[in-house]
């Protein structure tokens, strides 16, 4: 998984002033939902992560492991833990994290480019996050459902 948000992150992206927007998200979303918390974390952060040090985004690395795996732990609390039992855990879950992902990520833009950029990114960081959260869900919905038939 930690591959695959590499992955995602490092070759599917669109170059931005001062970053870029990626597919990463839905494969860490796709790590939480097969793997858990902790592990989705881990793989979500380190593969992130990564793909900043090779990109040359050095100075987004520290930011996007602590963001990253901040958006996966209060995803899992939530799903896993607070909701496990409704039927829309994951995406209610993927849902109240990406507001912390988001506000995380603009506020981390307010010291290093300024106010204007960290506001005028909102949308394109709101867009990335929402299609990470659609493209992940929808993938493990498939894997599940496959998996599901094979073992009937």
């Amino acid at each position: 998984m930690i591959t695959l948000v590499f992955l995602g992150t490092f070759y599917f992206k669109i170059p931005s002033l001062f970053g870029y927007t990626h597919l990463g998200d839905s494969m860490i979303i796709l790590s939480v939902c097969l793997l858990g918390t902790k592990k989705g974390a881990f793989a979500g952060a380190l593969g992130a992560g990564l793909a900043d040090l090779l990109g040359g985004y050095t100075a987004w690395v520290i930011p996007t492991m602590t963001i990253k795996a901040i958006w996966v732990l209060v995803m899992g609390a939530i799903s896993f833990k607070l909701l496990k039992e409704c039927k829309y855990n994951l995406w209610i879950g993927a849902f109240i994290g990406a507001i912390f992902h988001i506000t995380l990520y603009t506020l981390i833009k307010f010291p290093m480019f300024g106010v204007a950029y960290a506001i005028s990114s909102l949308p394109l960081l709101t867009l990335q996050t929402l299609s990470g959260i659609i493209i992940g869900n929808c993938i493990y919905s498939l894997i599940k459902n496959k998996l599901n038939y094979i073992l009937k």
